[in-house]
């Protein structure tokens, strides 16, 4: 089997109306798609959120990553992705660099799957059949205010979630004590609170005032108190509260996550496959994970991220993003989107490879030209 074709797509998927978390505003979501195409005509698909760099991921896979796996079985992804990152370790190891190489890794995994007709979290080790998943929102938008939010919250439970996660960090901290009590009061004392921060506070102190505030309504763990790279101050947080701190959506590779485990900055880990390596470095994240008893709670990309969780034991709960919230819009390229059941579980797919289906004309319409 030998690669011969590797293409990345730009899109650009427009939002009805803006939408905000603690510390940015967006009018669209962009990623990046990867095309993986060999010799006996299998294709395989990956992908990447853009953030207003789309253009510049799917450049990197044409111009960087495609001239080095042109000829190359695209079955060794052990190899091949040592040979993408080592061949750009001095411009990369994070950032898009990674991305484009995440985008690269996922598309090898769907036509190594596909080669051996078995789907993607069997290939890799068949843990469990489906998979928990909790609702993600309450983000900011004009005049939502409490009511809005409390009914997007009845929404979740209405749809069979018992866990659901919240937005915090963009308004004074009573003001979001205020919104926490509110989605408390909705959901009751038996389910489970999620909160996000998306690095919301500057350092330690505020941080810690703030997660000390929302503790009276329970919440599972707290994402994301300060910024990603604030490693000690990360720490200070994760010791000083009583509820775990959750962390990786933005982190790269097995090494960030080493370092955030091991120095106390992170309880629970949310690697994500699309950023942090592909699926190969993500596996490679979850194991070291599992010898530590530490859970993956990853990142967005349910599509794929529920095969990858039922692919270990480990694995907490996939996110999840009802599309009418219009908040992540992914799923308008996706042939056949998973969905959760009554009780909030996903069920994965049998099809040989990661299951994921995109839409030519769909990627057509968004395509950014």
């Amino acid at each position: 089997m030998e690669i011969t074709e590797i293409t990345s797509v730009p899109v650009a998927i427009p939002l009805a109306e803006p939408v905000s978390f603690s510390n940015r505003t967006l009018t669209y979501r962009d990623h990046a798609i990867t095309y993986v195409r060999t010799a006996d005509g299998r294709e395989g698909v990956g992908y990447s959120l853009g953030y207003e760099a789309a253009e510049l991921i799917a450049d990197t896979v044409e111009s960087v990553l495609a001239p080095m796996l042109v000829g190359e079985d695209p079955r060794d992804t052990e190899r091949l992705w040592r040979k993408m990152f080592d061949g750009t370790v001095q411009i990369g190891r994070s950032g898009l660099v990674l991305r484009a190489i995440s985008t690269v890794d996922i598309a090898l995994w769907d036509v190594k799957a596909k080669a051996a007709d078995q789907p993607l979290y069997k290939l890799l080790g068949g843990y469990a059949d489906a998979v928990p998943s909790y609702a993600s929102g309450g983000y900011y938008r004009d005049e939502k205010g409490h009511e809005g939010l409390r009914e997007e919250i009845q929404r979740y439970l209405e749809e069979g979630h018992d866990v659901v996660k919240m937005k915090v960090g963009r308004r004074s901290i009573d003001e979001e004590v205020d919104r926490v009590a509110a989605v408390r009061d909705e959901i009751g004392e038996e389910r489970t609170l999620l909160l996000d921060a998306n690095g919301a506070w500057s350092h330690a102190t505020e941080a810690i005032r703030a997660c000390r505030a929302f503790e009276p309504y329970d919440p599972y763990f707290i994402e994301e108190p300060v910024m990603i790279d604030s490693v000690e101050a990360m720490r200070e947080v994760n010791e000083a509260i009583p509820y775990p701190v959750a962390t990786g959506e933005l982190e790269g590779p097995r090494y960030d996550f080493e370092r955030l485990y091991s120095e106390g900055a992170a309880t629970i880990l949310q690697p994500d496959a699309t950023v942090c390596g592909g699926i190969t470095e993500w596996l490679k994240i979850a194991h070291h994970a599992a010898a530590l008893d530490v859970q993956i709670a990853p990142h967005y990309n349910w599509n794929l991220h529920a095969s990858l969780l039922g692919a270990i034991e480990n694995g907490c709960w996939v996110e999840y993003f009802y599309r009418d919230m219009d908040v992540k819009v992914f799923d308008d390229l996706v042939v056949d989107p998973l969905e959760p059941d009554g009780d909030g579980t996903i069920e994965l797919p049998d099809d040989p490879g990661h299951g994921v289906e995109l839409d030519p004309d769909a990627i057509d319409e968004f395509r950014i030209e």
